[in-house]
């Protein structure tokens, strides 16, 4: 299906059994019921589906499970984080036979490019799949920037259409407008500043927090789109004590220890990470409860 880049795009989590084994029914409930609660798109297998802690054929599971759940209600877009181009193209192509309906794209994994080589590697994706691409930028987590004579250099390559800003330095919404006008369409991709994207030209929000809140993160994007901007600035600080979470370095084991706490999906992580313990567990589980007892009233999202 046409991805319409606008809404809310979580990055959905993988749900495990206790043997830690890959529960493609639980993560098809998951992303189901995120759907019904009104998100505009998924992303399947990114930061938070735990993409690097699966084997190839896992994903490809993975994956073909969520396409199958969504049945084009929704668009669903899949990480490609990989340790060399060879590796991202092969998932890529797999990704593009499943019925995905685009990439995430990231820089590869361990080794840091130079500017050249990171052009090279996002060529060589793009150049092998007919899907759209949204390119990840996160320096503080991946030492490399997507900046802007990087998407100068890919300007001619159709498919690449969308860039997630997760760096927290908002200005970059503002210099790539400026540079690039509407040639690449803008993501949010820190939930911490997910707001100042959408005033600064984001048309969309991937997102971690909305795993456990997708009401009322997909009210707060209505509410910036519709200018009720007193309503959008009102969730938004009731959120982001939880948004927060998305910036730390245990961003999925917060995000699915949220989920579980509200009974939307299991904490289980693949290791090396682990489950939250001692004081980050209850401080967690204390934010996720005070943000639950105190919910600001929405309008009801409808399902998509």
């Amino acid at each position: 299906m046409a991805i319409g880049w606008r809404g809310v795009f979580p990055a959905v989590t993988t749900q495990l059994r206790a043997d830690l084994s890959i529960d493609l029914a639980d993560t098809q409930r998951v992303v189901d019921d995120l759907i019904r609660d009104g998100v505009t798109g998924v992303i399947a297998l990114g930061t938070v589906g735990e993409n690097n802690s699966l084997e190839y054929d896992e994903k490809v599971s993975v994956l073909s499970a969520i396409v199958e759940v969504v049945a084009g209600r929704v668009p669903v877009l899949t990480g490609v984080s990989e340790y060399d181009t060879r590796r991202a193209v092969r998932y890529a192509q797999a990704a593009e036979k499943i019925g995905a309906d685009g990439l995430m794209l990231l820089p590869p994994m361990v080794y840091v490019p130079q500017p050249h080589e990171l052009v090279a590697h996002f060529k060589g994706v793009a150049n092998n799949t007919a899907l759209p691409i949204m390119l990840y930028n996160n320096p503080p987590a991946y030492r490399t920037v997507i900046d802007k004579a990087v998407l100068a250099e890919l300007v001619d390559t159709p498919n690449i259409v969308c860039v997630k800003e997760s760096a927290p330095d908002t200005r970059r919404f503002t210099d790539f407008r400026n540079h690039f006008g509407d040639r690449y369409v803008l993501f949010a991709g820190l939930d911490d500043v997910a707001l100042e994207g959408l005033y600064l030209g984001a048309q969309g929000w991937v997102s971690g927090l909305t795993n456990a809140f997708p009401k009322e993160s997909v009210e707060l994007v209505r509410a910036f789109e519709r200018g009720d901007h007193a309503k959008a600035l009102e969730i938004y600080r009731w959120f982001m004590p939880l948004l927060h979470l998305d910036a730390e370095h245990d961003l999925v084991q917060s995000i699915k220890l949220a989920e579980e706490v509200m009974g939307r999906g299991s904490e289980r992580v693949l290791p090396p990470r682990l489950p939250l313990i001692g004081e980050r567990r209850a401080e967690v589980i204390a934010m996720v409860e005070k943000a639950a007892a105190t919910r600001p009233t929405i309008e009801v999202a409808k399902a998509a």
